[in-house]
């Protein structure tokens, strides 16, 4: 026990920093004082980016954990400050992102009595913990130190969900005598069924058309992946999430359109760290396929329907060990590569007819290095990047996954180039989806956040635009826009703006913004663009497996 008297908000910072925290973004107001205050007092030891807006916080943190692994935290007042950054939790949950909310409350002795406080909720703790895999109150000092601890296993055991603390401004202040905070240190990851692992490796043995599918929980399990993928010469599919885990250069490496058609003749199937929804339920399986799981969250892997073999465990973990078992068990297979690099040449010439989606993809990916990070949007160039964006490393391309969150890309990326200021990072925008966020502008010039965004404006919301046309004969309404001009905007809060209107004019702009190294905004004029659902929502590939 520390015999020192120390206020409840300094022992909580210190808290996070045994956690290994160094970042917060965020946005003070009173029930926070003595947090930012204990911020402020560290200097150095932490680094803090203020949004103008709760969820451009929320929104940062997604954005660093999403491109680090790391727990991304923010702190915003209680009440609709908490609730402002719905969106951004719900979009970590989907994506299994680690976020820590640490919000503030009202004062203790006015929880539960509807006073009408200042940012008063009904239940504010309830309302957090149906948002998120964990949340919980810290009602005096002596709690902080247990309660960020098991926070932390909360963020770093099993599946990583979104988790949040909630302390009372009196609790915030409160001087007491507590115990020294102490780092979560984890729990083995070497925990699975060895038996499973081994019927795995025998299904593989005597496979004739394999497949791996990864999503974002195989991120961590890149080299071990591939090692897997190629001793059983097995295409590894990726949707969104799982992008990068296997190099886009590798014949191995299929996205979600070569994927389709490698689907349809596939005996067996090993899912890691992925929901599978679309390969399952929309795509079709049956009886003539294997499916096997390999998943930390035992209640996804008979979610859609019963795997064959279901693995709980950590994906780098019983990837490896799968690796080693099939080694003993499977022969020396033929290579695949003329037959897939065929395939993946095919589709990329049928992919091209999406423009002009495509030719400004292929500019971002010209100019973008290897290792720079690409962040889309729920926009017609962000759909299209899902498939037609050439990634090469684990966690370079950034979606916000099922949730489809719209304007959650610009704060995002701000919190991806603070978790790697020496990389290039991109940002995909809509003129639609960029307003959600744009007074994170200031944010980008006040910190100097070196992140170029790059808007698409065509004066609609496009998606619904089209929705309208081909589904209700062209009966518009509400998906006309009225835009300011992005570029001198972006001037006025100090950042640098660009035009362009055609793929090479983007290429020029987006040259020169990244080479500067400054915030950057990039105007793109667009017309009407090509469906790039004809590779994202397919009919059919085989039938209904009839295990349920």
């Amino acid at each position: 026990m520390n015999t020192n008297r120390t206020k409840g908000a300094d022992v909580l910072l210190e808290c996070l920093q045994v956690n290994g925290v160094d970042t917060v973004f965020g946005l003070p107001g009173g029930q926070l004082n003595d947090f930012f205050d204990a911020m402020q007092r560290a200097g150095s030891d932490i680094q803090y980016v203020g949004s103008r807006h709760e969820q451009g916080a929320a929104y940062m943190a997604f954005g660093y954990a999403k491109v680090t692994g790391k727990v991304g935290v923010y702190t915003v007042v209680p009440g609709p400050g908490v609730l402002n950054t719905a969106g951004a939790v719900c979009s970590a949950y989907a994506n299994s992102s680690p976020v820590l909310c640490v919000t503030g409350q009202i004062p203790s002795h006015a929880i539960g009595k509807g006073v009408g406080e200042l940012h008063e909720l009904p239940d504010q703790l309830a309302t957090l913990r149906s948002l998120t895999k964990w949340s919980e109150r810290i009602e005096h000092p002596a709690q902080i130190s247990n309660t960020v601890h098991e926070a932390f296993r909360q963020l770093k055991t099993g599946r990583p969900r979104p988790v949040a603390i909630e302390t009372p401004p009196d609790v915030m202040g409160m001087a007491t005598a507590v115990e020294t905070p102490r780092a979560y240190d984890g729990e083995a990851h070497n925990i699975f069924d060895e038996d499973l692992v081994r019927d795995a490796a025998e299904a593989l043995s005597t496979a004739k058309n394999p497949v791996i599918v990864v999503g974002g929980g195989a991120q961590h399990a890149s080299e071990e992946i591939l090692q897997l993928a190629e001793l059983v010469q097995a295409p590894v599919i990726s949707f969104r999430n799982g992008r990068g885990v296997v190099s886009d250069r590798h014949y191995l490496g299929h996205t979600f359109a070569s994927g389709y058609e490698l689907w349809k003749d596939a005996d067996v199937v090993v899912g890691i760290g992925s929901r599978m929804q679309p390969y399952l339920q929309e795509w079709g399986i049956d009886d003539e396929m294997t499916l096997i799981r390999i998943d930390w969250d035992a209640t996804e892997i008979n979610r859609i329907v019963n795997a064959d073999i279901g693995i709980c465990g950590d994906a780098k973990t019983v990837t490896a060990a799968l690796y080693e078992e099939a080694s003993r068990v499977s022969g020396v297979r033929e290579s695949r590569e003329e037959e897939l690099t065929a395939l993946k040449g095919r589709i990329a010439a049928e992919i091209q007819g999406v423009q002009p989606q495509l030719s400004y993809l292929d500019v971002i990916r010209k100019e973008l290095p290897d290792d720079g990070i690409l962040v889309d949007e729920i926009t017609q160039v962000g759909f299209a990047s899902w498939f037609g964006f050439p990634v090469y490393n684990p966690r370079s391309l950034v979606t916000c996954g099922y949730q489809g969150t719209l304007g959650y890309g610009y704060a995002t990326a701000l919190g991806a180039k603070v978790a790697h200021p020496d990389k290039p990072v991109v940002a995909l925008a809509g003129d639609g989806g960029f307003m959600f966020n744009v007074q994170e502008l200031a944010t980008a010039a006040q910190y100097n956040i070196g992140l170029t965004v790059i808007v698409f404006n065509n004066g609609k919301f496009g998606n619904v635009r089209r929705h309208q046309e081909e589904w209700y004969n062209g009966r518009f309404i509400g998906s006309k826009l009225q835009n300011p001009q992005f570029a001198k905007m972006a001037e006025t809060f100090g950042v640098a703006g660009y035009t362009a209107n055609s793929p090479e004019t983007l290429q020029v702009a987006l040259k020169r913004a990244i080479a500067e190294g400054a915030p950057a905004l990039i105007e793109v004029e667009v017309g009407e663009m090509g469906s790039p659902w004809q590779f994202i929502l397919r009919d059919r590939a085989r039938g209904k497996k009839s295990r349920h």
